[in-house]
């Protein structure tokens, strides 16, 4: 992975300010016929990351194929910088698919990120792809807890920009944190995850890739991409 494999972080902070200005988080109609979870899986101070995107149908959630990448990375680990350790593995694992989602939801943020360039944002910038992030935690804003039944949804804000949205997509469980990435409007991304939410509080696209990575780390899977 030579992408990335270099770079200070001064450089880092650089590249993340360049890819902001070529962000696109315009509303628009989207015409969805697949949909993509991505994940990755890997030690938080280990150089082996193990990279996976799984393909879906879309509204009805079927799974149709996956890919999986075993890569180095040698950047090191630093909050708000994760884009650099784990987009070169993911655009791997994204270039092997001969297949592209219509829409990828990532396993991270959005631009709901300090200079707004969270994973999805980068992977969707420097892919080209209309991406989105769905993260378990918040790294950055402020927001109301909303209220607990399911479906419910706050802003996430930065001052008075709004980054994303808190939603509860299960009832009485924390809420996961949605944002925009590239090429998908707040309120797209919004729509979005409401329908793809299931029985479990992580949407199906990533709790499905978080699957499918842990089981390519314990070795029960293989390296490649496969249909389903």
């Amino acid at each position: 992975m030579a992408l990335y494999s270099n770079i200070t972080i001064p450089q880092a902070t650089l590249i993340q300010n360049e890819l902001r200005e070529k962000l696109d988080i315009t509303e628009r109609d989207l015409k969805i016929s697949t949909i993509g979870g991505a994940d990755i899986s890997l030690n938080l101070y280990s150089s082996t990351i193990y990279a996976g995107i799984i393909l879906l149908s879309f509204p009805s959630l079927i799974p149709i194929a996956y890919s999986l990448i075993k890569a180095e990375t040698h950047f090191p680990y630093v909050p708000g910088y994760l884009a650099f350790r784990e987009v070169p593995a993911l655009t791997e694992a994204w270039q092997q698919m001969p297949t592209k989602p219509n829409v990828l939801i990532v396993d991270g943020h959005g631009i709901a990120h300090p200079r707004r360039m969270g994973i999805a944002a980068h992977f969707g910038v420097h892919t080209g792809q209309p991406s989105m992030g769905c993260a378990k935690k918040i790294l950055f804003g402020r927001y109301e807890e909303p209220n607990p039944e399911q479906g419910s949804f706050s802003p996430i804000l930065h001052k008075d920009e709004q980054l994303g949205y808190a939603f509860r997509s299960k009832g009485k469980t924390a809420p996961v944190f949605i944002s925009p990435g590239h090429r998908i409007g707040m309120k797209n991304s919004l729509e979005i995850i409401r329908q793809c939410t299931g029985k479990y509080r992580i949407p199906v696209p990533t709790r499905l890739a978080h699957e499918l990575v842990n089981k390519f780390r314990r070795g029960e899977l293989k390296e490649g991409f496969s249909q389903l």
